[in-house]
């Protein structure tokens, strides 16, 4: 939001004030604004400052959040049963460690016991995948 700019028209809906009022501010000093040709532009970082909370963007404009994901298989050879049952527990017990507005995250382990092969498969964000791949390594590290 830090390029956002609002006319004097906008800024009057917005605060449902007269235009000739936020037109006044800004010619007092009160409002901080720009002048482009014959008309005020009110950045968005003023209009917070002026009004002291944050302000909402218009009706109808969505604000867009980075959002990443990441889906990982790990396979693992020449793993025994006990450390592949130890690191399914800790896999599984850091995927359900979770606090309210955390990003979903899902682990699924399988184990197959001819080939003494592991497989784990994460789905979530970077830094829950970055810190349960480093779980991962201090457990097959011993």
């Amino acid at each position: 939001m830090a390029d956002r700019f609002y006319s004097v028209e906008q800024v009057a809906e917005h605060l449902g004030l007269h235009v000739r009022t936020v037109r006044n501010y800004v010619r007092d000093g009160r409002l901080a604004a720009v002048r482009i040709g014959k008309q005020y532009r009110i950045a968005h970082e003023d209009l917070e400052a002026f009004t002291g909370r944050p302000v909402p963007p218009p009706p109808g404009e969505t604000v867009r959040r980075r959002h990443t994901d990441v889906s990982a298989i790990v396979e693992i050879d020449a793993v025994s049963r006990e450390t592949a049952d130890r690191l399914s527990t800790l896999l599984m017990a850091a995927a359900t460690d979770r606090r309210p507005g955390d990003q979903p995250f899902r682990v699924e382990t399988t184990y197959d016991e001819e080939r003494a092969r592991m497989k784990v498969i994460v789905l979530g964000g970077l830094r829950d995948t970055a810190r349960l791949l480093d779980h991962m390594e201090g457990v097959l590290a011993t």
